[in-house]
């Protein structure tokens, strides 16, 4: 696909910037509880502390729904993430913990879309694991097994039985969850977040957070908030203070890639029939999805790993763009020729054993991090339960499931992430790309196509 008129941004392709960003802190003041970080996580959290009549302060970078809250995919998923059959040989007890508070957590966002009549253009199609070769849908099936045996739910078909496009092979469709628009979600909870109690202050980068006689102390630029109970729900950038838990996240910068809009009688003979949302099965998924204006959204791919904080500002590598305009192609022959109208990324953090977590540090510093590769659910409901944990003392299950008071992780997941490491995948994958005729099947079926008439 073509890349030489691709529009590059550090933010999302999904919608504009809000035009009621709000005012920085600029002053001292003090709150019961406060929240660190704007996207859904902390949107959530601070949304549930204002309904439960906590005051509340939410302090943001930019502003609300900047950063992985809306440069996302849009899948709502209702199972794990990651390698189903490595996490239950690494941590067979939270295999079926994590599967219960997927579809807890696909349902929850499904109710926030309810509750606060979020207009994010939700299909509730699900989101399936697609198989492009014979032997891939091998890896599907034995994933699937293992889904079901840990309690989880999901349907294994045919391309034909699920209404995948033409040069899949088959996949699991999950039970939960389905397509969004990432960016009206984070958007209509931004807007349900200024209308409640909760005092916002956008454009606030916090430089340090610190305990100071039995309250902690947040410091910004114009001001510092002293809180009785902090929330961090920064995702990666909770590594610039040394009060995170270290190694609690590894960095990761992803990318997003949209066509230009595509004629409706082109998308039709892709024969994509359910338009579910698709994630490979490769070592780095790829996903792929249609959306509401006739465009493919393709994600991920390649990742590349973040050295040093503070992390820079960057938008998408060109190189990487192109690679993924040519797998685009690979996977849909037929419309090769279509352009990559826009690419966007960012920085996401990745927790230490790919599963969620939730702890505290000493008695007043609670933290979240839940991006597994499904983190557009999991984040805002493991803080949403953590909000709730902060006000009553009492844990949800769920919540109780991944608990941690460590004050320092592994540093396997940081090691496991070197820059040589996500190369030698990403050549593995495209080796097995090679070897398993999945470029093959898609001409092939493009061939069938013609023949028949498209």
């Amino acid at each position: 696909m073509r890349t030489d008129s691709t529009k590059y941004t550090n933010f999302t392709g999904w919608i504009d910037p809000p035009d009621d960003v709000q005012p920085a802190l600029d002053g001292d003041l003090t709150c019961d509880i406060a929240v660190i970080g704007g996207g859904t996580g902390g949107m959530a959290a601070a949304l549930r502390l204002a309904e439960r009549d906590q005051d509340v302060v939410l302090l943001e970078a930019e502003f609300c729904g900047y950063g992985s809250a809306s440069r996302n995919g849009g899948q709502i998923a209702g199972a794990p993430g990651g390698d189903l059959r490595m996490l239950s040989l690494q941590s067979p007890k939270k295999v079926p913990i994590m599967a219960r508070l997927a579809e807890h957590a696909g349902r929850y966002v499904e109710d926030l879309i309810k509750t606060h009549d979020i207009d994010c253009d939700y299909v509730a199609n699900g989101l399936v694991w697609g198989a492009v070769s014979p032997f891939m849908m091998f890896r599907v099936r034995t994933q699937a097994a293992i889904l079901r045996a840990f309690g989880g739910h999901g349907t294994v078909g045919s391309r034909e039985e699920l209404g995948l496009p033409a040069g899949f092979v088959g996949g699991m469709r999950e039970s939960i969850g389905g397509m969004l628009n990432p960016g009206k979600l984070a958007r209509g909870v931004r807007r349900a977040l200024l209308g409640s109690s909760a005092r916002v202050f956008e454009q606030t980068r916090v430089s340090d957070v610190r305990r100071a006689g039995g309250i902690v102390e947040i410091t910004t630029p114009h001001g510092t908030v002293r809180a009785q109970k902090v929330l961090l729900a920064t995702s990666v950038y909770g590594g610039e203070w040394d009060i995170t838990p270290k190694n609690l996240a590894t960095p990761l910068y992803v990318i997003e890639i949209e066509s230009e809009p595509i004629a409706p009688e082109r998308l039709a003979a892709l024969d994509w029939t359910n338009r579910s949302g698709i994630i490979t099965q490769h070592q780095v998924m790829t996903h792929y999805r249609l959306t509401e204006r006739n465009t493919i959204v393709c994600g991920v791919r390649q990742a590349q790993r973040g050295q040093t904080y503070p992390l820079p500002d960057r938008v998408p590598d060109p190189r990487v763009v192109r690679d993924m305009g040519k797998d685009l192609a690979n996977r849909f022959p037929s419309l090769s020729d279509v352009a990559i109208e826009r690419a966007w990324g960012g920085w996401i953090g990745i927790s230490p054993d790919w599963l969620a977590v939730a702890g505290q540090v000493g008695d007043n510093v609670f933290y979240a991090m839940a991006c597994n590769g499904h983190g557009l659910c999991q984040v805002p409901y493991v803080t949403h339960q953590l909000a709730d944990y902060i006000v009553d003392g009492e844990m949800p299950e769920d919540l109780a499931g991944i608990w941690s008071d460590a004050s320092k992780y592994s540093r396997s997941m940081s090691l496991l992430m070197q820059p040589f490491v996500l190369r030698a995948v990403w050549g593995l994958d495209r080796f097995n790309d090679f070897f398993n005729g999945s470029r093959t099947l898609a001409r092939r079926a493009l061939r069938r196509g013609r023949r028949g008439g498209y």
